[in-house]
């Protein structure tokens, strides 16, 4: 499989140490427990919403054994009423497609118009596993690394609890 997408650059550039594991595209919490992915490492929950106008947009990241249960994240953050991004939000803001969200895509928002969300709880996880842009494969990273790279390239990641 052929990733050529800036995001293994980017950690390899940064001297972040992965592992990426190749699988059956995974669109579900469910397709990733039935491909054995999670064995490695702990896979979040990725969405990435907007609020009622539109001039929010945020990418939050949940521990996956979550609900994602809108309204909380909306109290938590202070927001309006929140719904899912359009695929056109997606492809504006990480550069990908439905299925694929991920924080790896984050150095695809040049102008750090998403705000970026962990869970509390993720700080619990010594290792998370991430599609890279693609849901054919996971790359697996501590979670420290995970928050070096985000914050690297200028985004801020602010946590939640939910």
């Amino acid at each position: 499989m052929t990733m050529n997408n800036g995001i293994f650059k980017t950690l390899d550039a940064m001297g972040i140490e992965y592992e990426t594991v190749e699988h059956p595209a995974a669109f579900t919490m469910e397709d990733i427990a039935q491909y054995g992915i999670s064995s490695r490492g702990h896979i979040p929950k990725n969405l990435v919403l907007r609020d009622v106008k539109g001039t929010r947009n945020m990418l939050v990241v949940l521990h996956g054994d979550k609900r994602a249960q809108l309204g909380l994240i909306r109290d938590e953050i202070g927001s309006t009423k929140l719904s899912f991004a359009s695929d056109e939000r997606l492809m504006k803001y990480l550069s990908v497609e439905k299925g694929s969200v991920s924080p790896l895509g984050v150095i695809f928002d040049r102008e750090k118009e998403l705000e970026i969300y962990f869970d509390e709880d993720l700080k619990k996880e010594s290792v998370l596993g991430c599609h890279p842009n693609d849901n054919r494969a996971t790359v697996f990273l501590k979670f420290s690394d995970l928050v070096k790279y985000i914050e690297s390239d200028g985004h801020i990641i602010r946590y939640i609890k939910v």
